[in-house]
């Protein structure tokens, strides 16, 4: 008996960990699966990935000057080095939250589903402000039909909005 139970207990937690070890993270809208550090188990709010997923699901590479995409560069404070890179063997490990944090980019986490989702930096959000142009988006009415933001432009549009919480 005790021996099934501690079986049991052992393909639950293998089950656990093959779940949170192979998160999803959704960045600039695109989802993609990476692999995440197995100390990510002992802190679930730091994603730890590797430099090859963090470069497949954000686009973004580590270079001397910084944590970098195109042009765009963020540099790693020195001081904090190594809350954002941690070698474990032959693996160099990013972690994307502190990466997140650096660049107020807004993060939200589903543990039980294990996914991870990166909104836009506060520079992507405010520049519709500057523009005064708002951005397209798409919804349906209450029959289903879909209309989108675009097809209004230049016409005088009434938005209304409504939250429970």
């Amino acid at each position: 008996m005790r021996k099934s139970i501690l079986c049991l207990l052992i393909v639950a937690l293998t089950s656990v960990a093959a779940i949170a070890a192979t998160p999803t993270v959704v960045f600039d809208q695109v989802a993609t699966k990476v692999t995440a550090a197995p100390s990510a188990l002992l802190n679930p709010d730091n994603l730890w990935i590797t430099l090859e997923d963090l470069k497949r699901a954000t686009g973004f590479v580590v270079k001397p000057q910084g944590i970098c995409r195109g042009e765009l560069c963020f540099p790693i404070p020195k001081a904090r080095r190594n809350a954002f890179l941690s070698k474990q063997g032959r693996v160099t490990w990013f972690n994307l939250s502190e990466f997140a944090r650096l660049t107020k980019q807004p993060a939200a986490m589903d543990k039980e589903n294990a996914l991870w989702y990166f909104g836009p930096r506060p520079a992507e959000q405010n520049g519709y402000v500057e523009s005064l142009i708002a951005p397209d988006f798409t919804l349906p009415d209450i029959n289903g039909q879909k209309h989108s933001l675009s097809d209004y432009r230049g016409k005088k549009v009434l938005l209304i909005t409504w939250a429970s919480w």
